[in-house]
């Protein structure tokens, strides 16, 4: 078996920024945009997966596609459009990237 000793291998950071907005007083409209906004400030000096994901969740489900892609975690924010599909309900907005994380919920 190969093994490294624990300084050779790449030391990584995983990163979980707070989302600040939606949060539970937002109102969301399918077919609407607006901006999904999250904390940068504790940012580590390495963030093993620097490109982000937003998706919704309703309930303990996540969607299969993501209503934004490719912009930078350390962007703090991102617009995104809600689907004319979306069926309106109590949502999350879960932020992937170096790690997953999800904002209160809220309706669309």
């Amino acid at each position: 078996a190969l093994c490294a000793p624990l300084s050779a291998v790449m030391r990584r950071d995983v990163w979980v920024p707070t989302i600040t907005c939606p949060t539970s007083d937002s109102t969301w409209t399918v077919g609407g945009s607006f901006l999904v906004t999250w904390d940068t400030s504790s940012k580590p000096d390495q963030v093993t997966n620097p490109n982000g994901e937003i998706y919704l969740r309703l309930g303990d489900e996540t969607q299969s596609s993501p209503i934004a892609s490719g912009f930078a975690l350390t962007d703090g924010q991102i617009e995104v459009t809600i689907p004319t599909g979306t069926t309106p309900d109590k949502y999350r907005v879960v932020l992937f990237g170096d790690s997953g994380n999800w904002s209160d919920e809220f309706p669309i």
